[in-house]
């Protein structure tokens, strides 16, 4: 495909894409296992260099065993790092775990602020986590989620030129609706695992191979 050169073609590529995104993950939405938006903080916290597979795993006892902010909030560091250490960086998340579970405890009233602002004073909630919440779990359109699959998604559908994940974010935020904010993220994310993957993308599996013009498409 050409790339196309006008404003008015630009939007109608984005269009097509969304409308192709749509038809191949309906029903995207977020793959770690939560119950409520403190689980979900909690398991996105978990989630960074590690897959959603072993967080999911690690996530049911670890709740079971501290239900509630509180009981992390009152929990020991090393403790808790051993309960998580299959998840890596262990005991660098399990200090933003009780940090964050101290904080909701303490500043929030036990419950997870649903307003970007607040959210990102939580430790270990940074940008792309307080998305991730937000969006999943209060359906607040906040940002667009950009983790290493929307990075390189984005990129090879030339959505962005940018590497910087809040650079890309902005990008997305400008051609994207914000409507289709929370669900785009989900929808990419799941396209990043099941088809545009890091080596050699199944290019001959996807729709949006006809709208696509990656430098690294293979045949």
């Amino acid at each position: 495909m050409t790339k196309p050169r006008t404003k008015a073609q630009r939007a109608e590529r984005v269009e097509t894409i969304l409308k192709t995104l749509n038809e191949m993950y309906p029903n995207a939405t977020c793959a770690l296992i939560h119950r409520n938006a403190w689980e979900l903080l909690v398991a996105t916290i978990l989630s960074a260099q590690c897959t959603d597979k072993r967080v999911n795993q690690v996530t049911p006892g670890l709740f079971k065993k501290y239900p509630t902010p509180n009981d992390f909030a009152a929990a020991r560091q090393e403790v808790v790092a051993n309960d998580i250490r299959s998840t890596g960086f262990f005991n660098n998340k399990a200090k933003s775990i009780i940090g964050a579970a101290k904080k909701v405890v303490n500043e929030f009233g036990g419950k997870v602020p649903q307003t970007l602002e607040e959210l990102i004073t939580v430790p270990g909630a940074a940008r792309k986590t307080a998305n991730v919440v937000l969006g999943t779990a209060f359906n607040v359109a906040s940002g667009v989620v950009v983790d290493t699959h929307v990075q390189r998604v984005a990129r090879r559908l030339d959505l962005t030129k940018h590497t910087d994940p809040v650079k890309i974010e902005r990008d997305l935020m400008k051609i994207i609706p914000r409507d289709r904010w929370i669900l785009f993220s989900h929808q990419i994310i799941h396209h990043g695992r099941a088809l545009c993957i890091a080596r050699k993308p199944k290019c001959a599996e996807c729709k949006l191979d006809p709208v696509c013009y990656a430098p690294d498409k293979t045949k």
